[in-house]
């Protein structure tokens, strides 16, 4: 046996031991909690028989896959202009694009309320205007500009990573063959960088799935899923729903990571 394989079979024991004691044992205990309820293993069914439950699974996904697709559509304007040309402060344009990653929720939210709150630079302008308070921070509206804001900097990341390693040489020469900016746009420059499209859409997905700080700043007139799981457990000591939203919210968020990486990695396979 080569010293490679031995050290590898000599950290698989630490390694089965951290995931059964994070992961395995957790969700085995919440199956368990879930089930431990009145209706027992019914438990699952409920949840979505019940309108509210059902209700804010529905707006969650919603606002999850719309959060995923602007976060998408602005990340790879950005990310296509930033890896394509070089300009005086673009470090500095960079590293305050990214800013956010240093950011909780709660501040997330925060800065959400300075802007588009009661007493917020918007309601202000419109006041000043004669044009009524503008207010959507306490909203869906506001929760979806602060998870955009929050979720930005990770698919920026990763689409100017991709981008740069696009070889400029395709793009050069379909324009040689005649196409246009858009047919380049369309035809090399996304399905170039289709993997990680679909993996940075994943990681977005699943931050707006489950983010919980900026919805607590935020839910005055909120019902997403993070917030019911909180109430349920807290406030109505629901243990045993709190438990079953929280494996549906797992299961969910874990078939579009598990989906989003199959087809990222024949993707690439594709690439190769």
């Amino acid at each position: 046996m080569h010293s490679a394989d031995r050290l590898a079979r000599l950290f698989l024991l630490p390694l089965f031991l951290f995931v059964a004691a994070f992961f395995l044992l957790p969700m085995v205990r919440l199956v368990g909690v879930a089930g431990s309820g009145p209706n027992g293993m019914a438990e699952y069914v409920a949840i979505l028989t019940n309108p509210r439950h059902f209700a804010t699974l529905v707006a969650t996904l919603a606002l999850s896959a719309a959060v995923t697709a602007a976060t998408l559509a602005i990340g790879t304007v950005v990310a296509l202009f930033l890896a394509r040309n070089r300009f005086w402060g673009r470090p500095l344009l960079v590293s305050c694009l990214t800013l956010p990653l240093a950011f909780p929720g709660v501040v997330v939210g925060f800065m959400v309320i300075l802007l588009a709150g009661r007493q917020g630079l918007l309601a202000s302008l419109s006041m000043g205007l004669g044009m009524g308070r503008w207010v959507f921070a306490y909203s869906m509206a506001g929760l979806f500009a602060g998870y955009v804001y929050f979720s930005l900097p990770r698919v920026l990341v990763t689409l100017m990573a991709a981008v740069e390693k696009l070889d400029p040489a395709l793009e050069e020469a379909a324009r040689s063959l005649g196409a246009g900016r858009f047919e380049v746009l369309r035809d090399v420059t996304l399905p170039g960088i289709a993997p990680a499209l679909m993996a940075s859409g994943a990681i977005a997905f699943a931050t707006a799935m489950g983010a919980f700080g900026t919805a607590f700043t935020l839910a005055t007139r909120i019902d997403v899923l993070a917030m019911t799981i909180y109430t349920e457990f807290t406030l109505n000591a629901n243990f045993a729903t709190a438990a079953a939203l929280s494996i549906a919210l797992g299961l969910i968020t874990w078939a579009v990571l598990a989906l989003s990486r199959n087809l990222a990695g024949g993707g690439v396979a594709a690439a190769g």
